[in-house]
């Protein structure tokens, strides 16, 4: 089993920036990816960003430039720096783990983006 738990959500004012962490643990033997997803109210949910273990990166088209994921593959966390936050950045931010053809989940993190 794998477990991933995600932090630095929270309320904050349009324009700011915020960097959410994600912390895997558990059966991590070989992760294929790391990334981020989110799902807004009344919306389906939506890739933000995703580091496979080659480095390469991948960024939703109405979120580049705004955002970057990193990793710390010693630490099996991954992080999603957020710049310039709109109202409508706000949602729910699911942390996501591939291994093995499998993916994992995070419970998901608030962040709600005042105007």
């Amino acid at each position: 089993q794998v477990q991933l738990v995600e932090s630095g959500g929270g309320l904050v004012q349009a324009g700011v920036s915020l960097t959410l962490s994600c912390a895997a643990s558990g059966s991590i033997y070989r992760v294929d990816s790391m990334g981020w997803s989110r799902q807004a109210p009344g919306k389906q949910r939506e890739l933000v960003a995703t580091m496979y273990s080659s480095g390469y990166t991948n960024y939703a088209d109405s979120l580049k430039g705004r955002v970057t994921i990193s990793r710390d593959n010693a630490k099996n966390k991954v992080y999603l720096q957020m710049n310039s936050l709109k109202p409508e950045d706000t949602a729910v931010y699911y942390c996501r783990l591939g291994q093995d053809g499998r993916l994992y989940w995070g419970q998901g993190t608030q962040v709600t983006v005042s105007s």
